[in-house]
């Protein structure tokens, strides 16, 4: 091969990387821009916000006056967004809210408000509507910049109560793991888990609660958390000539370890500690890498008895959490209801005729 054709195979060799890399650095310089100019427009929010509320405090401006800056701010800078009489009022109560605290309990440090700078405006606008504790405010922040979670994503976890869930499920980590590992496994489990996109009867069955999940396996990875990738259901062990399958099967990227779920419709019972631990020793016996750290279990119950778990996982040598689930509950309708609902038919029907009329 002459040296012509030899450059030309290095080129070819050699470019798409080359290429990859640029363009990898061009999207991080984006991410890193896009953030920048956000910090500083919510910055100027923050400062405008602090001048108004300071105005309002000291000659005791009203909404006309806020009115009328919004009209002079538009007028002045007509190819810039967000100086509507609305987000101006937004902004004083920004302001307000982390620095003069009437109800937000205490005032956020410089890191602490720097943390709010990093989220988008609408972030903002959604913790202050939604949230009266600046705790609880910073820590769905905080969660925000970390998961990278949508506005829509932000509403939906402060709507089932993330904050307090977290890490509340009973577990015995905190001596069957090595630290940082067990504090870490503790806040990946939640209690309870909400699984307000299943619709299921009283009488749910095991079976069909796993169908459902893995349905809406999406859904179902967003309520686990950051961290969770699905391995499968059903997951067969083989054991001494006997076949034994798990109910569902992840592998926990962040915990480097695999995690055991088991699915149970009713309350919590303490042999099921006892059939969770064989399945940690089987995956740990048979499907652990040597890098991977020890498999944790997890059992689902529709109910539980603080003292009945802890009395079941004091002695157990294998890390074991226990939380309870939520469902949408379908109730059977009585007999004599059923004949006074419309049909789907009729209800058919009835967007028919509107539609045409």
């Amino acid at each position: 091969m002459n040296d012509s054709a030899t450059l030309t195979a290095s080129i070819e060799h050699s470019y798409p990387v080359l290429l990859a890399k640029i363009k990898d650095e061009i999207c991080k310089a984006q991410v890193k821009a896009a953030l920048s100019v956000n910090e500083e427009m919510i910055k100027l929010y923050w400062e405008i916000g602090r001048q108004i509320s300071q105005r309002c405090a000291l000659e005791g401006w009203g909404a006309k006056v806020i009115k009328k800056l919004s009209c002079d701010l538009k007028v002045s800078f007509p190819k810039m967004k967000g100086f509507s009489d609305a987000n101006l009022r937004r902004m004083k109560t920004f302001y307000e809210a982390y620095e003069i605290c009437a109800q937000a309990v205490r005032k956020l440090d410089d890191s602490e408000r720097k943390v709010l700078f990093r989220i988008p405006w609408g972030h903002n606008i959604v913790l202050l509507q939604k949230l009266e504790s600046n705790e609880e405010r910073l820590w769905y922040a905080k969660k925000t910049i970390i998961h990278g979670w949508s506005r829509s994503i932000l509403l939906m976890q402060i709507e089932s109560s993330l904050y307090i869930r977290n890490g509340s499920a009973l577990t015995n980590f905190h001596f069957t793991l090595p630290s940082p590992q067990s504090d870490l496994a503790q806040q990946a489990l939640k209690d309870p888990y909400s699984f307000d996109f299943l619709t299921m009867t009283d009488h749910i069955k095991e079976r069909d609660l796993e169908q459902g999940l893995v349905d809406h396996i999406q859904q179902f990875l967003v309520e686990l958390g950051t961290g969770f990738a699905f391995v499968g259901r059903q997951f067969p062990i083989h054991i001494d000539g006997s076949d034994y399958f798990i109910d569902l099967l992840f592998y926990h990227y962040k915990l480097r370890c695999f995690c055991v779920i088991e699915l149970k419709a009713g309350e919590f019972k303490p042999e099921y500690a006892g059939k969770m631990n064989f399945y940690l020793a089987a995956i740990d016996e048979h499907l652990k890498h040597e890098d991977d750290r020890p498999t944790i279990g997890m059992i689902l119950c529709k109910g539980k008895k603080k003292m009945t778990v802890d009395y079941a996982l004091r002695f157990c040598q294998a890390p074991i959490g226990v939380s309870s689930y939520e469902t949408k509950i379908f109730e059977t309708l009585p007999d004599d209801l059923k004949g006074n609902l419309p049909t789907l038919e009729e209800i058919e029907q009835e967007f028919d005729l509107e539609s045409s009329s």
